[in-house]
Order: structure tokens, then C-alpha cells, then sequence
């Protein structure tokens, strides 16, 4: 077996069976990295070289989850939530009305699209806008798992079809070039708006799974309790009612819409979520919504808040560092062709196969599309898979594993809003359901593109 493939199944084994998502991604790295014959200096090196790659995020979702925190303990999100009950008529045992739960994830699926393509700040908006709407949804008894497919749709799906934003570096800047790269010797020549043309079945697959989830996986009542957010103290912020108003005066609401505008104007000018977080819990903290001693106190709630997502980001990169130091990956697409004989569908099936164990190993399809482009160009071609139907292949087998991975930001954002109050689990209420609805339908719709197109 390759070791790529023993690292992923003791990987998402382990996962699956409630181990710790951080201690089953070390134990498989390791595992892994013995497995393919590295000495364990080695790969504890390779581990601690990846952890890097990770710690820009986790930081940033710590100053971000501060930030909400802030937000919260202005009063003013349990303001809105309290008068969203109030409008719907939500208090009691009344009839859910269908329409309420339907414009709410309308709303977080146009967040989360506009996150990618109209104001690429990718996940900064989950740990900001999902932990306030969290009591509106216990009202609704909406299930998170439908919220969590959702958002890791409109995070994932977008940049894969749309060429702005994140989704013009996708789809321009790293698909395009590396197919035109690594096939310039083989006359391949693949232009720019073909790429979203290719995309559009396999995309197609994930709508229908989201319509799936939302109207029959997922359609029924789940009862949730309201609770404080983790890391508050529940007579800091109620866990049996909403808040009253807070008394908020105008300059201190125009500060809190500032702060709001102002992260996302930061982080896009400085292409930083950790200055855009720091910047509106500054100007929170001379607002006067909560003590000026309490900015301590504040700040590591929110960090705590966001510490199991930190420390899995960190973790998933080191295991990335180790799957990448084996030299396993390309040695399983090289072993999966030799195995395919003459058969181009078995070969499409393969390589998507292959795909959804690599980026389930790196953790984003931005970066795997590099390491296997050089090798399934040719391949795509050895087969007679025309230019349209080899974007399809690279493209979806990059895509593949993005949704649905235990250590992809995918499924840790989704994790990180609808935890707040730790009542979500990461791997059966986000990772399982975005990687039935998603990661399937992607095989079958990428398969069927690649032998169409």
C-alpha cells in the first residue's frame, strides 16, 4: 500500500472513531512516514518544518474569534438575534415557518460565495457572522449539518467555477498555467474561458448535492440548547434568554459598524486577517462596549473559542510536510497507471480516486494541482482525453477532498462558527455530510465530464 494512502485511512479512521483530530493526524503522519522507510529524525523533521505553514492561520482565526467575542460582548448581535425572534414569532413550540429557514441560508450561502468572488476575505466572515445567529437557529431547530454544507459550498464551490477573486487564481493563475505548462510538449493548448467550462459538471454535482442536504438529508428539526459561547461564562451572556438591547450610544454604534468595515478594508488592503482582527478589536476596545480591563480577558476567550481549529490547522500542515517528504505521491500516481492497462474510463475513475487521497492529505486543492498536473497531463493525453475533458480531470481531482477533509479550512471554518457554543461536532456534523453530499457527487459528475467533454 502506498503511504499515502495507509496516512489517509489512519487519518480519517482515527477521526471517525472521536480520537482527537490533531493527536490522529500525528499518528498517521508518523505511521506514514515509517511505512515509506523515513527514519523517525527525519520525520519529525519534515513535521516540524510543516508546522509553519499553518500557524499564519491559526493565529488569524484566534484575533478573528477576539473580535467576535468583542462583538458579543458589545450586545448588539444578541440585539439582532432577540429581534429576529421577536419578528418571526420563534418564541415557543409554533410551526417553523419553512420560509425563515430558507432566506436565512440563502444569506449565509451569499456570504459565503461573495467571501470567495466579490470580497475575497475566504473564511475571516464564518467566526464573525455564524456565533450571533447561532440562538436563531436553536429557535428554528434548524440542523447545523445543513448550515455546514451550505457554507463549505459557497467556500468552495464558487472558486472553482467563477474566474474572480480566489476563484481567478484557482482557475487562472494555477489550473490554467500548470496545464498549459506541462503540456506545452505534448500540444496541449487549453484557453482561459475554457477552464470554467469544464468545471461547470463537476460544479453542477456539488449544487445538487447541497440541494440534497438542504431539502432532504437535512430537512427535519434538531434540537439545540442556547448556551453561552465556549470560553464565556454564562452570566456573561445568558444561556437561557437573549439579551436586551445594551444601551449602546450612536458613537459607539458608528464605532461598531466601523470595526466591521474596517476588517474587512484592512484585511484586503494588507492581505492579513490577523492585522484586519486586531484592527476592529482595537477600535472596539477604546469604544467603551466592554471595560478597558477586560481587554485580557476578551482576547483569550476568543482565542480559546478558536483554539481547536488553530491547533489543527498547525497539525494538518505538519502532516502535509511528512506526506510530501515520503516522496509517496507521485509514486502513487505513477503505481495507479500502471494499473489502469487500456481502459479510459478506468483511467478518469483513477485519477479522481488518487485526487480525493491527495488533497485529503494537503488539506487544499490550491496546492495540489502543482504536484499533480506535471503527472496527469500526460497521462490525460496517453488516454486520448480531449483538452476540455483533461481541465475536468486535473481540475476535479484537485477539488476532491477540499470538502469533507478533517483538516481543510472547508470544513474547520463551518467548525469554528457552529462550535461556538460546542454543540457541533467537527467530524460527524461537518466533515461527514460536506463529503457524502460534495466529494460524491464530484466523482460521479467529474467522471462523467471526462468522458463527454
Amino acid at each position: 500500500m502506498n503511504a499515502v494512502v495507509l496516512a489517509i485511512l489512519i487519518m480519517v479512521t482515527l477521526s471517525l472513531a472521536r480520537v482527537s483530530v490533531v493527536f490522529a493526524l500525528i499518528v498517521a503522519a508518523i505511521a506514514g512516514g515509517l511505512y515509506a522507510g523515513m527514519p523517525l529524525d527525519a520525520i519529525l523533521e519534515a513535521f516540524n518544518g510543516g508546522l509553519g505553514n499553518g500557524a499564519t492561520v491559526a493565529i488569524s482565526y484566534a484575533v478573528l474569534g477576539a473580535f467576535a467575542v468583542a462583538l458579543s460582548r458589545s450586545g448588539i448581535t444578541q440585539g439582532l438575534a432577540r429581534r429576529a425572534v421577536q419578528r418571526f414569532h420563534l418564541e415557543g413550540a409554533g410551526a417553523r415557518p419553512r420560509r425563515v429557514v430558507l432566506a436565512l441560508l440563502g444569506c449565509l450561502l451569499l456570504a459565503a460565495i461573495s467571501s470567495q468572488n466579490l470580497i475575497p476575505v475566504h473564511i475571516a466572515f464564518i467566526p464573525i457572522l455564524v456565533p450571533p445567529l447561532l440562538t436563531l437557529m436553536n429557535r428554528l431547530e434548524l440542523d447545523r449539518r445543513a448550515v455546514a454544507c451550505v457554507i463549505t459550498f459557497g467556500i468552495t464551490a464558487p472558486y472553482m467555477l467563477l474566474p474572480v477573486g480566489f476563484g481567478a487564481i484557482f482557475l487562472n493563475d494555477i489550473l490554467l498555467n500548470n496545464l498549459n505548462s506541462s503540456g506545452a510538449q505534448l500540444g496541449l493548448q487549453v484557453e482561459a474561458a475554457q477552464v470554467p467550462l469544464a468545471m461547470a459538471m463537476p460544479i453542477g454535482g456539488m449544487a445538487l448535492g447541497l440541494l440534497v442536504a438542504v431539502f432532504f438529508s437535512y430537512r427535519r428539526r434538531r434540537h439545540y440548547d442556547d448556551r453561552a459561547l465556549v470560553g464565556q461564562q454564562d452570566d456573561e451572556q445568558p444561556a437561557t434568554k437573549l439579551d436586551e438591547d445594551a444601551g449602546l450610544r450612536g458613537w459607539q454604534k458608528i464605532v461598531l459598524a466601523a470595526s466591521l468595515v474596517g476588517t474587512v478594508v484592512v484585511q484586503l488592503l494588507t492581505d492579513s486577517m490577523v492585522l484586519g482582527g486586531l484592527f476592529g478589536f482595537a477600535l472596539l476596545s477604546v469604544s467603551g462596549v466592554f471595560r478597558w480591563r477586560a481587554q485580557d480577558d476578551v482576547f483569550t476567550e476568543g482565542m480559546r473559542m478558536m483554539a481547536q481549529v488553530g491547533f489543527i490547522m498547525i497539525a494538518a500542515a505538519g502532516f502535509a510536510g511528512v506526506m510530501q517528504a515520503t516522496g509517496s505521491v507521485e509514486s502513487l500516481v505513477t503505481s495507479s497507471a500502471a494499473m489502469i492497462g487500456d481502459h479510459k474510463g478506468l483511467a478518469a475513475l483513477i485519477m479522481l480516486l488518487v485526487g480525493l487521497f491527495i488533497t485529503m492529505g494537503i488539506g487544499s486543492s490550491f496546492s495540489t494541482i502543482p504536484i499533480i498536473a506535471s503527472l496527469y497531463v500526460p497521462l490525460a493525453l496517453s488516454f486520448g482525453f480531449s483538452p476540455l475533458a483533461t481541465t475536468a480531470l486535473v481540475g476535479t481531482a484537485a477539488a476532491l477532498g477540499d470538502a469533507g477533509s478533517p483538516a481543510s479550512d472547508s470544513t474547520l471554518g463551518p467548525t469554528a462558527g457552529l462550535n461556538a457554543d460546542g454543540q457541533h461536532d467537527h467530524i460527524w456534523d461537518s466533515v461527514v455530510p460536506t463529503f457524502l453530499h460534495y466529494n460524491v457527487p464530484l466523482l460521479v459528475f467529474g467522471w462523467i465530464a471526462a468522458m463527454v467533454l
